[in-house]
């Protein structure tokens, strides 16, 4: 949820201020402090929920650590050291580096955030993809052993996932977009502007995304596994296969899988029409200012996205069970070996834990984009400090 909105965003403050930088727009310029500085808190917030993701590897996930970490580990070393260490430090650069840098090294320090940030996600999928498509690997004594790095990076379930990944958070990024925009033309705001280009903006990205993320979406049905589509001959001698190599077990997905699969559609479809209507207001520039009903509709339609990432991601990752590494490791087997009181006490924990930086996160958002482009900190000028003496004694 929070990763899907820092992909996206990223790349259009990216745009925007190469746009500034090449033309000298003051209006461009000003748009990337705002949507910047949104940027920067769901990044920030975003830190701490994959601290508390590493935290479940070690607490609950000991298991799964012990038999196949050689594997699944290598792809998130790659993203720490090679992807989120170099993102980190030259968004560091970018945030502090406000007039202090030359605009053009300036400029290219949020490109290698947003190309760095492209490839931690790729290096996070590639670790998701092959607990859904195990490949490039070997079992010796119990353990899995790395041997084909290649086809571990090049798994269809990751590349795929990667792509639709991508666009849909160039989707939510411009959802989120219109929607604030839209707030504030709904309000009469004085930055009728600002606004205008920032919904000009974000419609055009919900235009050009919503069909990839359908189409790369559907690429990855031609990998599924055969489990997932309970009433398939495929899935039955599937289940009939594991049962012959692992004993007696519940193999056909929880019905939950095809409720986030048959939500996601729904969602997916609903985009598309808000695209389409978009596609038609697009070009006319008055509706996107006056247009009150159309105003509303793109506020009430900034939670879609997020609606269908989560109904995505249950499809996907419901429908593994009972498997934590599809065909090797089952989810029993991969918890850690302590209590289930404490497994069950720390996934309360880490589930309260998310909920709460859930809600600082949007209520951080919702005040920052409520305030408009004037209140934005993002590379504001530091105060210029009186040349008077802090204490003047009077006599």
């Amino acid at each position: 949820m929070f990763v899907a909105l820092t992909l996206g965003l990223a790349t259009l403050v990216a745009v925007m201020q190469t746009r500034a930088t090449v033309s000298g727009s003051v209006v461009h310029a000003r748009m990337t402090r705002f949507w910047g500085q949104l940027y920067v808190i769901n990044y920030a917030v975003g830190i701490v929920t994959g601290l508390v993701m590493e935290f479940q590897f070690g607490l609950n996930w000991g298991g799964m650590s012990r038999m196949v970490g050689g594997v699944f580990g290598a792809p998130l070393a790659m993203e720490t050291i090679v992807a989120f260490f170099i993102e980190s430090t030259f968004l560091g650069l970018w945030i502090f580096g406000w007039d202090r840098l030359n605009r053009w090294a300036h400029l290219a320090l949020i490109w290698v955030v947003t190309l760095t940030a492209y490839f931690s996600a790729y290096f996070v999928l590639v670790a998701n993809g092959w607990l859904q498509r195990p490949v490039g690997y070997e079992m010796v004594d119990g353990v899995a052993r790395l041997t084909d790095l290649g086809a571990v990076m090049a798994n269809p379930t990751a590349v795929l996932a990667f792509f639709h990944v991508l666009f849909g958070g160039l989707l939510t990024a411009g959802f989120f977009m219109a929607g604030v925009s839209a707030f504030h033309l709904f309000r009469r705001t004085a930055e009728v502007e600002f606004f205008r280009r920032s919904m000009r903006i974000g419609l055009l990205t919900v235009i050009l995304s919503v069909f990839p993320v359908v189409v790369f979406g559907g690429m990855q049905f031609g990998h599924l596994q055969p489990t997932k589509n309970p009433g398939s001959d495929d899935a039955a001698a599937k289940a009939a296969e594991f049962t012959a190599r692992f004993g007696p077990d519940d193999y056909l997905a929880p019905g939950l899988t095809d409720a986030g699969l048959a939500t996601m559609i729904m969602v997916w479809v609903v985009m598309v029409l808000v695209a389409l209507v978009a596609l038609v207001k697009f070009p006319f520039g008055r509706w996107l200012v006056r247009g009150r009903v159309f105003h509303v509709l793109m506020m009430v339609a900034v939670p879609l996205p997020y609606v269908a990432m989560l109904a995505g991601w249950v499809f996907r990752e419901v429908g593994r069970q009972p498997w934590t590494v599809y065909g090797v490791l089952k989810t029993k087997d991969a918890l850690s070996d302590v209590s289930p009181g404490l497994i069950t006490t720390s996934f309360v924990a880490f589930t309260a834990l998310f909920a709460v930086l859930i809600m600082v996160n949007t209520w951080l958002l919702a005040r920052y984009a409520r305030r408009g482009p004037d209140a934005a900190q993002l590379g504001a000028a530091p105060p210029v400090e009186s040349a008077a003496p802090a204490f003047a004694p009077t006599f």
